[in-house]
């Protein structure tokens, strides 16, 4: 088989793609080819990919958003990693059937643990009885990513997510994947570089700050594609989804709550969503919302209530689902989508008195919801650098703590996705070392269903 060096650059797009802004990519689409490519609905991180591993849409491989709440269970979770969880076999799974000599390493993709490669790394915090927090990575094998961080410095978490994120935690995935084909030559090298994510969820797209990262991000990738041409391998770079300019976040489990449809649990420490007791809620997810509905009465009270909530552009049942792509038991009975320049918050709570402990900080579990916000620190902070070192103190003596630093205020965030674009040049990317093969759809892209099968044949190249 011949190598092949797989990018997911998250948030490009193939108007981003212009050779005085990202000369590296432009001139890797002149020399192969670059189309726009079909994205999923919903179109965010763990869907696309799942899509992109297996070949089929969220109704077959089950996961149909960044997170979605657990048929038996009733627990809502967020950014699950297991490889498991994804139904249908992966490219991966099927390049050893194909061939056993095969080799993989999946750097910082999704659905990374237990996955069937040679190696792997992951973000995954240790989370300590005393309620104790350290940020980690979780690596296969074992000594794969403590070697990596022996030689790269340990990786910039903070950065990763979170008021900090950026540019550094790209560079060292970029730099782990390049020491990886280095070192030991897979077949297929795959690596995720999130850096457009931030600024473009923080300010819009087209705000300079955005297009500076877009230059950032094609140098990462020159230094990649230099590499894989030294290694003799194709370059392939995809994307999960673009990112569109929004202005107005709608809060729909609040909506939920004030129509007696919504139920949570008061504690100690705020308000808890209690997913027993609410006949509706929402699990918030950039543009998409998955409503889970206890029965036929409380599906029909949701649906009117949406349907003429301002924001809420469509509300799909398991019609619509099923012609969406969507149709799975882990989906919502409802599935909520936003006008185009709108996107959904998790909050469920309007009184102050009922703020949950965990909202003004980095807690992407605890959150029955997505929450971009943790990109900011709280602007009405007088001194928000004193907040963050009492509480580093406080952690350095063995205390517990919250790192409350993180605002409430929504209309911070002036980039969302999720949704189908109406032009596919604002969509996901499909961009490599060889021409665009292959049948692609009715507006000229490529599927992402078909993003296995070229993989698969640009290792058989």
């Amino acid at each position: 088989m011949k190598p092949v060096l797989l990018l997911d650059v998250v948030g490009l797009t193939p108007r981003q793609v212009q050779a005085d802004v990202t000369p590296h990519l432009a001139a890797l689409a002149a020399r192969g080819g670059m189309s726009p490519m079909a994205a999923v609905l919903p179109a965010v991180t763990c869907s696309a990919q799942a899509t992109m591993l297996t070949g089929a849409l969220p109704s077959a491989h089950g996961a149909v958003g960044n997170g979605w709440c657990d048929p038996a269970s009733r627990d809502v979770a967020l950014w699950r990693q297991s490889n498991h969880l994804v139904g249908g076999e992966k490219v991966y799974e099927a390049a050893r059937r194909l061939d056993p000599s095969f080799t993989c390493a999946k750097l910082f993709w999704w659905w990374n643990m237990g996955a069937a490669v040679d190696r792997s790394i992951t973000p995954r915090p240790f989370y300590f009885a005393d309620g104790a927090k350290q940020v980690a990575i979780y690596s296969t094998p074992p000594e794969f990513g403590e070697a990596q961080e022996q030689r790269h410095g340990a990786f910039p978490f903070f950065d990763f997510w979170g008021p900090k994120a950026g540019l550094p935690s790209s560079r060292w995935i970029a730099d782990v994947t390049i020491a990886t084909m280095e070192e030991h030559r897979p077949t297929l090298t795959m690596a995720y570089l999130p850096h457009l994510d931030y600024d473009h969820q923080r300010f819009g797209p087209t705000d300079p700050r955005s297009v500076q990262a877009l230059r950032e991000i094609d140098g990462v990738v020159g230094d990649l594609v230099g590499a894989a041409d030294r290694h003799g391998a194709e370059t392939i770079v995809v994307s999960e989804y673009g990112i569109r300019d929004v202005s107005r976040p709608v809060h729909i489990n609040r909506a939920l709550r004030d129509a007696g449809l919504l139920a949570a649990r008061p504690t100690p420490k705020g308000d808890v969503l209690d997913t027993f007791a609410s006949r509706a809620f929402a699990v918030a997810d950039h543009q998409v919302a998955h409503v889970y509905c206890q029965d036929e009465a409380a599906t029909a009270a949701a649906r009117e209530l949406l349907e003429g909530l301002p924001g809420v552009a469509a509300v799909l049942d398991q019609d619509g689902k099923r012609e969406a792509g969507l149709d799975h038991p882990n989906a919502g009975t409802l599935v909520a989508l936003s006008d185009p320049d709108a996107w959904f918050t998790y909050y469920y709570w309007s009184d102050p008195a009922g703020e949950p402990d965990f909202a003004r900080t980095v807690d992407i579990h605890r959150k029955p919801g997505y929450d971009p916000v943790e990109m900011f620190v709280d602007p009405d902070l007088k001194v928000p650098a004193l907040r963050m070192a009492r509480r580093l103190a406080q952690k350095k003596l063995g205390m517990r703590y919250l790192m409350d630093v993180i605002p409430l205020d929504a209309s911070l965030i002036k980039g969302s996705h999720g949704l189908i674009p109406e032009d596919p040049v604002d969509g996901p990317i499909w961009l490599s070392s060889m021409p665009v093969d292959g049948d692609l759809d009715g507006s000229g892209a490529v599927p992402m269903t078909s993003v296995k099968e070229r993989v698969l044949a640009a290792l058989g190249r």
